[in-house]
């Protein structure tokens, strides 16, 4: 992803809500499982971690973005922002640009 992308991505994501929580129970099949329908839905998804979560909140983000094959567009204090393009190239909602 390149710096453009990547900004125009986070520029998308500064108007959503967090749709996902991330609890004392961290990373689960079950978070990993509504993270990779939420984005198999919209594409472009924001995450809050709790403050009773005690892993790293980088570690979460990266540990997601592997299992869910997602992009890290962003960690800033305890919010993740990830994205990952749908399938098919006419449903994608998020035209990068050049």
């Amino acid at each position: 992803m390149t710096s453009k992308e990547r900004a125009y991505l986070r520029s998308q994501a500064m108007t959503m809500e967090p749709i996902l929580h991330i609890g004392k129970s961290s990373v689960t099949p079950e978070l990993t499982e509504a993270v990779s329908e939420a984005l198999e839905a919209r594409e472009l998804i924001k995450l809050n971690v709790l403050q009773n979560c005690t892993d790293d909140v980088h570690y979460i983000a990266d540990a997601i973005a592997g299992r869910t094959r997602a992009d890290v567009v962003q960690v800033i204090g305890k919010k993740i922002v990830l994205y990952r393009p749908h399938k098919d190239p006419e449903k994608r909602r998020y035209q990068m640009p050049r």
